[in-house]
């Protein structure tokens, strides 16, 4: 179904759509807290005549209805990181943002999610403004606190669904460092779960010069560290996947003076619920048993975050593709490899158990990297996408996407 011209972006709302994601690339905040964000989304909506609430606080929800047919969600993220921006770019973000603990970070959109508002807000304005050619509602969901996994479970908990028209599918996408232009979809796992812990272990501090006093909990920790790179190894079978990261490790002010506790903090990926409890019970039972083998007190074990599956229903995914190849060429849209990031987007479709598409969105030019200057990664300080054709795709894919469930 090829897009009507009034669905097709004009020079100047192209134009419309670089200020506001330069704006948003400058103004950064952190998940959970993003305040003046959303403020600003809500007056760009509201004054494209949707009606709109807020939703688990800093999330909003702002709805277009044009007479009777599907109910339609998309969904785009609204939270940055926690890191200082090296892009070099007369745009670059030079903002402290706080965190939702009160916490001032530099911080930037290291992970696209600017990219994300902007598209969404230009693919509102363009249905707004072409209500000729399309029926029935659609429900933009501006979500907080991706990179925590708390937005989405958030919204949901907050009555999302029940303030809102229930959606019949929900849609969404993603910037990622491939080729810019292109877009890829992958039909069933798209993404992995994701289970983050805090894991503090409690020791007998002392002098380090009488050990013997003391229960040392940074060998403990050490030793802990050390068994549970074995999970995946030895206990995880060939044919699974599985990724287990400790990414901190804190203990101790001197060094001679053994503390009273280390604190580390471990991050899981997997594709499976089997596979996630295998390897989350694995990882409890190494750190309750060397603690017990140190003569430590059993550790705190505490989540951080938990991602739930990001499943795009395959049958729903074939379409869309089929639509994107259509609009875009066949040599744009193709099937991708699952990823093992992890996206909280699927507790937004699994609530009402509804299909989720959701697809990746190439944003750099390969030829300008090499091996010595690789494509910067999400949440890199250089991660940077090029705004043309970027932007450009992004709402192009959304608004075919959104068009074939309501084109008339």
């Amino acid at each position: 179904m090829a897009l009507p011209q009034s669905l097709v972006l004009t020079e100047e709302a192209h134009e419309t759509l670089v200020t506001n994601y330069k704006y948003l690339h400058q103004n950064p905040e952190l998940s959970m807290a993003e305040h003046q964000t959303v403020q600003w989304l809500e007056e760009q909506f509201t004054a494209l005549g949707l009606e709109t609430f807020r939703c688990a606080g800093t999330g909003l929800v702002a709805v277009l209805k044009n007479g009777e047919g599907p109910t339609v969600g998309y969904r785009a993220d609204t939270d940055g990181l926690p890191v200082r921006e090296d892009t070099g770019l007369d745009y670059a973000s030079t903002a402290t943002a706080l965190t939702i603990e009160g916490e001032e970070h530099p911080a930037m959109h290291a992970c696209g999610h600017d990219t994300h508002m902007s598209m969404a807000l230009a693919t509102a304005t363009l249905f707004a403004n072409a209500k000729d050619t399309w029926s029935g509602t659609l429900v933009f969901i501006l979500q907080p606190g991706e990179e925590t996994a708390a937005g989405a479970k958030a919204m949901v908990e907050d009555g999302l669904w029940d303030k809102a028209p229930k959606a019949e599918i929900v849609y969404g996408q993603h910037v990622m460092g491939f080729q810019t232009g292109k877009a890829t979809i992958v039909p069933g796992a798209a993404m992995a779960m994701a289970d983050s812990w805090k894991v503090t272990v409690k020791g007998r501090g002392s002098h380090g010069s009488m050990p013997e006093a003391a229960i040392d909990p940074i060998v403990a920790g050490a030793a802990m560290v050390t068994r549970l790179q074995t999970v995946v190894s030895r206990e995880i079978g060939a044919k699974d996947t599985a990724v287990v990261t400790i990414g901190t490790f804190h203990a101790g002010v001197k060094e001679n003076v053994i503390p009273d506790q280390a604190v580390f903090t471990l991050n899981v990926r997997t594709f499976t619920p089997k596979v996630r409890e295998k390897v989350l019970g694995a990882i409890e039972r190494i750190i309750k048993a060397e603690a017990a083998a140190s003569g430590a007190p059993e550790p705190l074990i505490e989540e951080i975050s938990r991602f739930p599956m990001c499943f795009n229903d395959p049958a729903e995914s074939e379409k869309f593709l089929g639509e994107a190849q259509q609009e875009l060429g066949e040599e744009a849209v193709q099937i991708g490899q699952s990823l093992m990031g992890s996206e909280d987007v699927g507790a937004l479709a699994d609530a009402l158990g509804v299909p989720l598409v959701y697809w990746m969105l190439g944003g750099f030019e390969l030829d300008q990297h090499s091996e010595e200057n690789p494509v910067p990664g999400n949440h890199s300080p250089f991660f940077a996408p090029v705004i043309d054709p970027t932007l450009r795709t992004g709402v192009r894919l959304a608004t075919t996407a959104l068009y074939s469930k309501l084109g008339k």
